[in-house]
């Protein structure tokens, strides 16, 4: 099987949960958000605008994937995988947004709380908290396969803690009329995504910027690659992520003049794919005696 298809298949395995969940996220967004301007709570605001994420990333994601099952048309050899990277690095930036929104708005209601109405409050954050829970049970799976769905999971699980302190600020204010529990509730909310919006935003730009896979060690895959027999020297090693799952590589190989270039391709084929996952490379076999190919310096 390709590599285009096993992706492709890939993603559409994740279309169903994805839709499943941006539909409860999209309908109880809006009933969060009503609720949060009705009783007057920030907490409660900051996580109807970070399940007003949760909707936008989990939108992308279902486009992305979509997209992506797309073959390749003119001008795009690779398809359209990098879109959903693309909208990995959007829920980054959108969950930047969210928690610095979060942390300037509570330090004004520290200086001047306001009064909260905390019986529909605690009633709409339990809901939400059931919304989070599904959705993240919904999405477990699909995270450790794509990063795509992993940004979708990491905004639904930062929210299922959100909704988790949205009841917890609800049952201090109910108990001791304390005035501060919402705002900093809230901001405890803002200081729990930047985190995790960090992580995701720098793991999608490592693939923007074809940075080698996390914990790949190209020497180590130059130095075995060198040990095939009939192989002089390894040069013009690449190797990069295109997409979740995808690992991509090109290198030149010298091999002696009188060497089965056929076998050698073989092995280093296996070795790629077998040793490191690596299933879409694209290998030069060189013999010695050619002196045009010269080793580009980046």
């Amino acid at each position: 099987m390709t590599t285009h298809h096993h992706t492709a298949r890939a993603g559409r395995r994740h279309l169903r949960p994805l839709a499943i969940a941006f539909g409860l996220v999209v309908v109880f967004m809006a009933v969060e958000a009503v609720t949060a301007f009705l009783t007057g709570s920030l907490a409660l605001l900051s996580d109807a605008g970070h399940m007003a994420t949760d909707a936008l990333g989990l939108g992308m994601a279902l486009a992305a994937i979509l997209a992506a099952d797309r073959s390749s048309g003119v001008g795009q050899t690779f398809g359209m995988y990098r879109l959903e990277i693309l909208a990995a690095l959007a829920n980054a930036v959108l969950l930047f947004a969210v928690a610095g929104y979060v942390l300037w708005e509570a330090a004004s209601r520290v200086r001047d709380p306001g009064e909260i109405l905390t019986t529909p409050m605690l009633i709409v954050a339990l809901m939400g908290l059931a919304v989070n829970v599904v959705s993240w049970r919904l999405l477990r799976r699909g995270a450790a396969e794509s990063i795509n769905v992993e940004g979708a999971y990491v905004e639904v699980v930062a929210d299922m803690a959100g909704s988790l302190g949205v009841v917890v600020a609800a049952l201090v204010t109910m108990a001791t009329g304390w005035p501060y529990a919402d705002p900093l509730i809230a901001a405890l909310i803002g200081l729990f995504i930047l985190p995790r919006a960090w992580r995701l935003g720098r793991a999608a730009i490592r693939v923007l910027v074809q940075a080698a896979p996390v914990g790949l060690d190209l020497d180590r895959v130059q130095t075995e690659l060198a040990a095939i027999p009939g192989v002089d020297d390894v040069h013009d090693l690449h190797v990069w992520t295109l997409t979740s799952d995808m690992e991509v590589a090109t290198v030149h190989l010298m091999v002696a003049d009188d060497s089965d270039s056929h076998t050698v391709l073989d092995q280093a084929r296996a070795l790629l794919e077998d040793t490191y996952d690596i299933d879409h490379a694209t290998l030069q076999v060189e013999p010695a005696s050619h002196r045009e190919c010269t080793e580009v310096s980046w």
